[in-house]
């Protein structure tokens, strides 16, 4: 963010660094950035000891600013100096610069610094100071005699500093030098073809470093050209050199011999045309301007017609540093994050640093350099103003920019927010914690944002993070350390500015999964070519039992790592590239997964001789006596090492060569030679290439001119193809180095082929038939094509083809190159043995997997001997066959070949994602799940990510790992009444797969409020006595008025005909009986029908937790713990209000369902009875209420559909089970029901025959029922009802006779119970 006017928004930083406006500033004037930079900077500088040397510096700033200067960094001392000095313009000048072998206070790095008492310090760019040393002539120039036209180099050497000072005289005048006379960068003369103004004494002379000295003279004498052959030779190579981009570079090439040499020169195998480039003195390159581009190899190569000889170099560029970017002003709050942003290119890479007003920045937790380049100051404070420099060195030079950081203070011009309240921290993780609060008591305004302030504790300095919307109460902050404390503290902003802060809030982040360190001592040595012995020592922080090591490797230059499991400390790896780099790592693994992998290390395996022979070998026949041969290095995956040259083999003898091209001179004339080559490696030669046949001229033919024309042209059509044949020129004394053949349909200039200069035929292959061709030939040399000559044919219809099939392809091989590609590759038996297709046949590749069975084939057709299939998918066995088509031949198909691709990265995110509540634990969850429908590959294990916020960006999302395959996951301490998002990603080894669809699912609540009673019912206090004898009274009048009513309604029983429809209960030796037709059965007199209603007995469950029928209820909700029978009657009823956990009482788990339980009476399962009540009632809890272990009990299941009867007579191990009732929560008494009472063991009447609905865990349980109204659910309270004396059969049927009464009665009394009920139900929920 650069310069912006007061009335601007203030800026502020999000967390990813940007700088941002928000809320407008008022109440105080922003100030501007002042210019402040350097307009002249110091540059390296030669110096002349004794001499005056001037160093420039000036600064542009409105402020007058504070000028020093630093020499190899430290600041120099100039008040008491009189040899160095600033001056006004703020250079540093050195009236006499001092220099002995053993003092040298002058020579050095020297640096200016500004300084602006109020807004900071600025250091230029660096620049050495070097001091030339006392001349001396290491060799001087010899005397020589020159032929006439031909070249001579007079050297002088002299200190390396000294080369800028030389200047030649001859004669005692100086040299004047043009194009054919020039000096090297060396100092050295070069003359070239010389003439006899050249002759004279010439010596060197030292000027402008000190005292002029001279060389010693050599005389140059120039002699007339004898007219003999000289061989040729160098006088003067090109040697390697490295230089800067932009200036300009002399690379020397100087040859002798007669007749004079012809020099040319090539860079990267291309010759060299004019421009940039000049040529000086006939060989000398001059490049000026110098670019990327002209870095690389150069050859100079000279030759007549006696032989040839050449000499290579390298040219090596640097590139000073130049930004791409610079660091930009800033305005900023205090807390915030900055970013100054500076990118810099050079060759070599620049090396980045920082400085702030004259200090180098050293990293550190709020001084981070981002992207190697880019400086991060995290949680601003007053003291970080000023200006900041981005420094850029490498070897070719430096730069320097800078950028000013400007802090605002806050300001206010109206009524801002109050503190916010609640701050907690919702969500905390490893490496991030999410805050949540509520609005600020006094807002004043709507939109309110908000800034979290947090700190390390203990420490000062606090950095910022800013909520992305107005209205926002949450923030996540990010890149945390683990099992670390943090302050964190909330400031609401509005229209006014920043408000209160919150009182600080702190909180640990959790420590992280304990999982492996690094493994130390990782060392890879090379063995062989293809072999490297990795081995690395135990972790030194396991954290438990090492499992396995896993091994990364991969081949410099590709952008995939492979990994194998390993056991053991060390390891072998076998099957490498020979001469390749590798890098290496390993991985610890343990019951938690990987660990922290060490650092990589990177070895290059031996070098090998090479595995293949140059290519593309070719010849050119220069004359009678040379021949140029021509040829590239091997393929890069075969060279197995570096090529130091190459070996020629011929007819008469060997020769070995480090170019890619060779003149082959002093041959014999008209003779054929066998030539091939071979590259050669520090540990051999590899395979040479075929050997090739070329032939020498017969006499040196004329190449001035193009050829003639070729003297006939004969063609022969077929029915695919035209033969034809030619004779050469008649002038045969012009070279002609080839024939160039055109032909087409109607036109000559469709297709073109070039065959030898010896060729006198040639065929035209896959030509249609029956069409009219056109045919041109011309011969042509190295000036260029001749004159060509024409002929025309039309070839003969389509024959009727061959009835014979194709042989099919053989050596089918399928290679795998990807996750989705295969290369499959054959040969062919019907082409020549080099495999050369030169006719119309086409191959078709068919391909398809078992997988599923019904999968049909894929084809594809190709010219080649090779096709690449892709979109395969990713780990699947393929099997791949192959047909050739040649017309209308076809073969059969091919033998199967069989590859299997590399696994991938799963494209597809786990299904069926579910999460379910954990039994008895609330605060634990199970996540289940399945794979995902396309692994590709082996899945290795499974990241949960969870959070509050579904919208929340991934990374603050809490993450969970999964080991191997498994399916399902707990996931404990989890936040109650709550809502969660889960999300599953599979990985295998290649990677993580997509994320699954959000699922949703919200913890129960805390305890409930009706845990109360079970509460009380474990406390000792005597408010809680109070209310269970309250709860007691309540249940013992509610019996009473059922004892008392039932009486009432029995005795009003008249008929007999009612009397044999209720038969009695009764139970001899374990076996049931039953009075009367089953037929006639009805229900009970005291069931109320105000519904639809369904009697059920609830079935026998062989499991240990049975399950209610018609329930909605897991059964693990329904788990009850049982009362001994044993027990203290007092401490059996406390029991019964208790159950498991109060998260596992049946309305809690309706709450977690989303409904409320279905309210059930369990009754005896059998054909309805006469109900017996007993005219005494007992009120007081005592042993007698509990019948013997051997009494049967009778349980019946209500609910709201139609009412049907179920009787079992099932023998079944004894229980008993006190009567309760499950109301279902409509209305207190829109259904009610009063099961039978067992009779007391006391009396001697037969006991009634049941069958219990609910198998019980031990030899007595309770099942508790969940007593509520409309809107409200309560604990379970179990209703047990006294009792009735024994009393013979007889005498109940005797008592039913008079026990009939009308519809009206039972209504009226009836409406007298619901009055009752309603007045109980009142005092219960009191």
């Amino acid at each position: 963010l650069t310069e912006f006017p007061p009335s601007w928004s203030l800026p502020k930083v999000i967390p990813n660094g940007l700088v941002i406006l928000s809320s407008f500033f008022v109440g105080s004037a922003v100030r501007n950035f002042s210019p402040f930079q350097f307009s002249t900077e110091p540059s390296d500088t030669l110096a002349v000891r004794g001499a005056l040397t001037l160093l420039n510096c000036s600064v542009h700033s409105e402020f007058p600013a504070k000028i020093e200067w630093k020499k190899d960094g430290s600041f120099l001392s100039l008040a008491s100096d009189d040899r160095r000095q600033v001056l006004a313009d703020s250079s540093l000048l050195i009236s006499s610069v001092v220099h002995s072998k053993h003092n040298k206070p002058d020579e050095g790095v020297y640096q200016c610094v500004a300084t602006i008492d109020s807004l900071g310090t600025m250091i230029s760019r660096t620049a050495r100071l070097s001091v030339a040393g006392l001349p001396r002539y290491l060799s001087q120039p010899e005397a020589a005699s020159v032929r006439v036209g031909d070249s001579h180099v007079l050297n002088c050497e002299v200190n390396p500093d000294l080369v800028s000072f030389i200047r030649w005289e001859q004669n005692k005048e100086p040299v004047e030098l043009d194009q054919r006379v020039f000096t090297l960068p060396s100092g050295a003369l070069v003359i070239s073809n010389a003439t006899e103004a050249d002759a004279g004494l010439y010596r060197c002379v030292i000027d402008n470093a000190g005292p002029t000295k001279t060389s010693e003279e050599a005389e140059i004498q120039i002699l007339p050209e004898s007219g003999e052959e000289r061989t040729l030779e160098f006088l003067l190579e090109p040697q390697q050199v490295s230089k800067v981009v932009g200036e300009s570079v002399l690379l020397p090439c100087v040859v002798t011999g007669y007749p004079t040499a012809y020099v040319t020169w090539m860079h990267k195998d291309q010759l060299i045309d004019k421009g940039r480039f000049e040529v000086l003195g006939g060989g000398s390159l001059q490049i000026f301007n110098l670019t990327e581009e002209d870095a690389g190899s150069y050859s100079c190569m000279a030759d007549n017609v006696n032989g040839s000889i050449e000499a290579q170099t390298v040219l090596a560029l640097k590139a000073s540093p130049q930004f791409l970017k610079k660091p930009a002003n800033i305005y900023a709050h205090e807390a915030t994050d900055i970013t100054f942003e500076c990118e810099v290119t050079g060759s070599p890479a620049p090396t980045i640093k920082w400085v702030k007003n004259g200090d180098a920045v050293i990293p550190s937790d709020y001084f981070k350099i981002i992207k190697e380049q880019n400086l991060l100051v995290l949680g601003l404070v007053k003291s970080d103003e000023g200006f900041y420099q981005c420094l850029a060195e490498n070897d070719a030079g430096n730069v320097q920019s800078s950028a000013q950081l400007i802090i605002l203070d806050q300001g206010s011009a109206g009524p801002t927010p109050s503190a916010p309240r609640d701050v907690v921290a919702s969500l905390v993780s490893t490496r991030f914690i999410k805050l949540t609060w509520r609005l600020p008591a006094e807002p004043h305004g709507d939109d309110v944002t908000y800034s979290v302030y947090y700190s390390l504790e203990g420490n000062n300095r606090e950095r910022i993070v800013n909520t992305s919307r107005p209205g926002e109460m949450q923030v996540t902050i990010q890149n945390l350390m683990p099992d670390t404390k943090y302050s964190f503290r909330v400031v609401a902003h509005n229209r006014n500015g920043p408000g209160e802060s919150s009182a600080p809030l702190r909180v640990a982040t959790q420590p992280e999964v304990q999982v492996p360190g690094p493994a130390p001592n990782l060392q890879a040595v090379v063995t062989s070519p293809s072999t490297v012995s990795l081995s690395w020592d135990m972790p030194l922080t396991g954290n438990g039992e090492i499992q396995n090591y896993k091994i990364y490797y991969m081949e410099k230059g590709m952008d995939s790592e492979q990994d194998l499991d390993v056991s053991t400390l060390s390891y072998t790896m076998t099957g490498l590239k020979k001469f390749t780099e590798y890098s290496f790592r390993v991985v610890a693994y343990n019951k938690h997964g990987p660990g922290v992998s060490t650092e990589d290390i990177s070895v290059r395996t031996y070098c090998d001789v090479p595995s293949a022979p140059p290519q593309n070998m070719t010849f050119e026949v220069l004359n009678s006596k040379s021949i140029m041969v021509r040829w590239q290095p091997p393929p890069a995956d075969a060279q197995n090492g570096e090529i130091i040259g190459y070996k020629i083999r011929y007819r008469k003898g060997t020769r070995k060569s480090e170019a890619f091209f060779l003149y082959f001179s002093g041959l014999q004339r008209g003779t054929e030679y066998m030539l091939r080559v071979s590259a050669i490696t520090v540990n051999g030669t590899g395979p040479a290439t075929d050997w090739t046949t070329a032939e020498t001229f017969e006499s040196d033919l004329d190449e001035t001119t193009v050829p003639d024309v070729p003297s006939s042209l004969h063609v022969r059509p077929l029915v695919n193809s035209i033969v034809v044949s030619w004779t050469p020129p008649e002038n045969q004394d012009i070279v002609v180095r080839g024939y160039t053949i055109g032909y087409g349909i109607g036109s000559p200039h469709a297709q073109t082929i070039k065959v030898d200069y010896k060729q006198r035929y040639y065929t035209i292959e896959n030509l249609n038939p029956s069409s009219h061709y056109v045919i041109t030939l011309k011969a042509f040399n190295n000036v260029g094509e001749g004159i060509p000559v024409y002929e025309s044919a039309i070839t003969r219809p389509q024959s009727v083809p061959d009835p014979l099939p194709m042989l099919p392809p053989v050596g089918v091989q399928a290679s795998v190159l990807s996750h989705d590609t295969i290369k499959v590759t054959w040969a062919d038996n019907s082409l020549p043995k080099n495999q050369k297709i030169t006719d119309a046949r086409y191959y078709t590749v068919r391909w398809k997997t078992n997988i599923p069975a019904n999968t049909k084939f894929k084809v594809a057709n190709t010219t080649t001997l090779t096709h690449t299939v892709t979109g395969l998918k990713p780990n699947t066995l393929y099997e791949f066959s192959v047909m050739v088509t040649k017309g209308r031949r076809t073969s059969t198909w091919s033998m199967t070949a069989h590859g299997t691709t590399f696994e991938t990265i799963p494209s597809s995110a786990p299904k069926d994602v579910t999460v379910v509540s954990k039994e008895g634990r609330p605060r634990t969850i199970i996540v289940n799940w399945q794979p995902p429908s396309e692994a590709n590959g082996k899945i290795t294990g499974y990241i949960i990510y969870y959070s509050t916020d579904v919208n929340a960006e991934v990374h603050d999302w809490v993450i969970e790992p999964v080991v191997g395959n498994r399916l399902t996951h707990q996931i404990q301490e989890l936040t109650l009444d709550t809502t969660y998002y889960f999300k599953i990603q599979a990985r295998n080894s290649k990677g993580m797969g997509p994320m699954s669809d959000a699922a949703q699912f919200r913890t129960p609540k805390g305890k409930p409020a009706h845990s109360w009673k079970t509460d009380m019912s474990m406390s000792g206090t005597g408010d809680n006595h109070i209310l269970v004898i309250v709860i007691i009274v309540s249940v013992g009048a509610f019996t009473i008025i059922l004892v008392v009513v039932g009486a009432f309604l029995c005795t009003r029983r008249t008929t007999t005909q009612q009397k044999k429809k209720r038969a009695a209960c009764k139970s001899t030796n374990g076996s049931h009986k039953y009075k009367g037709n089953s037929k006639d059965l009805k229900p009970p007199d005291l069931w109320i029908h105000h519904e639809r209603l369904e009697l059920k007995p609830i079935d026998k469950s062989p499991e240990p937790n049975p399950v209610m029928t018609d329930t909605p209820i897991p059964r693990t909700s329904q788990d009850i713990t049982p009362v001994d029978g044993s027990m203290d009657p007092m401490l059996q009823r406390r029991n019964s209000y208790r159950g498991h956990e109060s998260e596992d009482s049946m309305s809690t788990l309706a709450g977690r369902r989303g409904m409320r339980p279905k309210m059930m009476m369990p009754f005896d399962a059998q054909p309805p009875h006469a109900v017996v009540i007993t005219e005494s009632v007992r009120n007081t809890p005592s042993a007698d209420l509990l019948p013997p272990s051997g009494q049967p009990s009778c349980t019946t299941d209500l609910s709201e559909t139609d009412i049907s009867y179920h009787s079992s007579a099932t023998e079944e191990e004894p229980a008993f089970t006190t009567p309760i009732a499950h109301i279902r929560p409509t209305h207190p008494l829109k259904s009610f029901a009063v099961p039978a009472i067992p009779a007391y063991p006391m009396y001697d009447s037969a006991a009634l025959p049941s069958t219990p609905l609910l198998s019980q865990t031990g030899p007595h349980s309770v099942k508790t029922a969940s007593i509520g109204t409309l809107g409200r659910t309560r604990t379970p309270m179990p209703v047990i009802v006294p009792s009735a004396p024994d009393v013979s059969e007889s005498s109940r049927l005797h008592e039913d006779a008079g026990s009939n009464y009308e519809t009206d009665e039972l209504t009226e009394e009836m409406a007298h119970l619901e009055g009752l009920m309603k007045d109980l139900n009142a005092i219960t929920t009191a």
